[in-house]
């Protein structure tokens, strides 16, 4: 039997069927709901929203392998599931170009105030020289964390006569698509716009920090499709205080779920809500017709049902 948690495309579904393989559809499943039903689960196919650590691994005594759709593997227990002999796989390749185009799209609104003057001329405002804009064209962008959506991300920027400087501690010699292979320090020190596109790991918590946002000479924008845990909420916004950086571009937050706030997290997010020098979507850059398809694709043919 195999449990699915998330909503994929039929595909998936459609494959497991003519295979003769039986399965249970439950997106959405909360953790505690999922618990009796992994004694008899052979696969386990989940997003973001099920943490699979050691307790729902014990539950599972015949799964053979854990599916995520999409990317980033920190809220799954891969080393407890190794040691179970479970096998752990995800699809970054299927949403990668999803997150990049979003990231350039989000990135070019910023730059040309098309939120702003949109919101503007919906209440019969036409301003034009107060919504001049800056062009893409011929800025240095940094890119840090160079894997599937930070080269994806590079692919599109191509056409935009960007100069692209690339940051990745696990691929020092990245060379794809014209970027530039470069030290953090350079990143900083260079960057009119700086990318995050790391996965969330104990290195990568928090890397933009008060300390990295304070060390940026160009006034970068800060553009996050990662996860919110990477950047530095509180830091993030006193340096756009501050002015060392110009704008932020945000599709993931440290919370998420906006119905349970503290009171410092309420605080942050009316604070970058109401700066309109921030663009913040709600974790949607890997969420296309498109990208759930061949996340469904990718992962069925890394199981072996295709």
């Amino acid at each position: 039997m195999i449990i699915i948690t998330a909503s994929l495309h039929s595909l998936f579904t459609e494959t497991l069927s003519e295979k003769g393989i039986a399965y249970n559809y439950q997106p959405g499943i909360s953790y505690q709901a999922l618990l009796p039903l992994m004694k008899d689960a052979t696969g386990l196919v989940v997003s973001t929203h099920i943490k699979v650590d050691s307790n729902l691994i014990d539950h599972a005594p015949n799964l053979q392998w854990i599916g995520r759709l999409g990317s980033g593997m920190e809220h799954i227990d891969t080393a407890y599931a190794a040691g179970k002999n479970i096998r752990c796989h995800s699809s970054p390749e299927g949403n990668c170009n999803a997150v990049a185009e979003l990231a350039i799209g989000s990135l070019l609104s910023l730059l040309r105030n098309i939120h702003l003057s949109q919101a503007e001329v919906k209440q019969s405002i036409w301003q034009r020289e107060k919504n001049r804009g800056t062009e893409l064209g011929g800025k240095t962008l940094g890119i840090i964390g160079f894997g599937n959506t930070g080269s994806s991300f590079a692919k599109l920027l191509q056409s935009f006569d960007v100069r692209v400087l690339v940051y990745d501690k696990y691929k020092p010699d990245a060379s794809e698509y014209g970027v530039i292979s470069a030290s953090l320090s350079t990143i900083k020190k260079e960057c009119d716009i700086i990318s995050f596109h790391l996965p969330l790991t104990n290195e990568t918590a928090y890397f933009a920090d008060s300390v990295f946002l304070d060390e940026v000479e160009k006034n970068p924008l800060i553009i996050n499709t990662s996860r919110g845990s990477v950047v530095d909420t509180r830091a993030l916004i006193e340096a756009l205080n501050a002015g060392k950086i110009s704008g932020a571009v945000l599709d993931v937050l440290e919370n998420e779920n906006l119905n349970h706030l503290s009171a410092k997290e309420k605080k942050d997010f009316n604070d970058l809500i109401q700066d309109p020098r921030v663009i913040i979507t709600p974790h949607i850059a890997g969420y296309t017709k498109e990208a759930t398809y061949k996340m469904s694709k990718i992962l069925l043919e890394k199981i072996g049902f295709l």
